[in-house]
């Protein structure tokens, strides 16, 4: 049973932490425009025409908004289920699915329909969309596009070089990265410069929303990497070589190298005490 005065300072501790934890998870949770601009800004826009996924202007004014919050918690429920609605959309999209947003409840989802509703009435919204260069692409810009890639020539920003993660058909002998995917036909998926173009300026995925959260690319550099993925789509074949079983082989063989080495150096080098005794005959053995 607590004491008069203990009892007291555990129910201030109690509430303490309960506030403490809290603010930990208003912390983690993202407003809607920062959730659109992590999640959703790179397939849709608000007025801005369809990328990857449709354009989101008036989309309350389509369906349900019971369907519209329940498709954005889980869309792969709504695909699954044959709703007509949604395989709709995936034909649009030509066959690629919304991914589901990590931690997604309806309370964000209702607060992100909402901000949709406010842009919608707008004559422009903030979310219309990256404003990407347009002009005929030069052979210097592929090969500027190439250089990001291979990090040759390092991002305005500090990102982190495409091939660290990624490939492209022909690099070199050793490839690229195999994190992530090969990008050699990336630019057939996403059908044109635009879509492409906003995906690259605010990627979803967890691993590259994290890498370029703090360095997001230059204009001149995402319609460079555009260039080089389109040329790359008409003139290369994807990376089939075996490059993780080369280096494989190659650490082995370096390493058989280096022991060799080793010995070679520290061949008189001082080995034992005891075998040696133990095998020279002892002081008045017979011959």
């Amino acid at each position: 049973m607590p004491s008069g005065r203990s009892f007291p300072s555990t129910v201030r501790r109690c509430i303490a932490l309960t506030a403490l934890l809290a603010a930990v998870a208003s912390a983690q949770t993202p407003g809607p425009r920062q959730d659109f601009r992590q999640n959703c800004a790179s397939c849709h826009t608000i007025g801005g025409g369809a990328l990857a996924g449709p354009d989101l202007k008036n989309v309350s004014q389509r369906q349900k908004r019971e369907w519209l919050v329940g498709f954005i918690v889980d869309p792969n429920k709504a695909l699954d289920s044959g709703d007509p609605y949604a395989l709709q959309l995936l034909r649009d999209a030509r066959g690629q699915r919304m991914p589901a947003i990590p931690r997604m409840t309806e309370a964000r989802a209702a607060a992100l329909l909402d901000m949709i509703e406010e842009e919608s009435k707008l004559a422009k919204s903030e979310f219309v969309g990256l404003q990407l260069i347009v002009r005929p692409v030069l052979p210097q810009d592929i090969a500027d596009g190439a250089a990001l890639f291979r990090g040759d020539k390092p991002l305005q920003k500090g990102g982190t070089a495409c091939l660290s993660c990624h490939t492209v058909g022909g690099l070199a002998a050793l490839g690229g990265g195999v994190l992530g995917p090969d990008l050699t036909r990336v630019f057939e998926r996403y059908k044109d410069f635009r879509t492409l173009g906003q995906w690259l300026s605010a990627p979803p995925t967890a691993q590259m929303s994290a890498a370029f959260k703090d360095h997001a690319l230059e204009p001149e550099e995402i319609f460079a990497l555009a260039a080089f993925f389109e040329d790359a789509a008409r003139h290369r074949r994807e990376d089939d070589s075996p490059a993780p079983m080369i280096l494989i082989l190659l650490g082995l063989g370096g390493a058989g190298v280096l022991l060799a080495l080793f010995e070679c150096l520290w061949k008189n080098r001082f080995r034992a005490v005891r075998a040696p005794l133990a095998q020279a005959p002892l002081i008045g053995d017979e011959s």
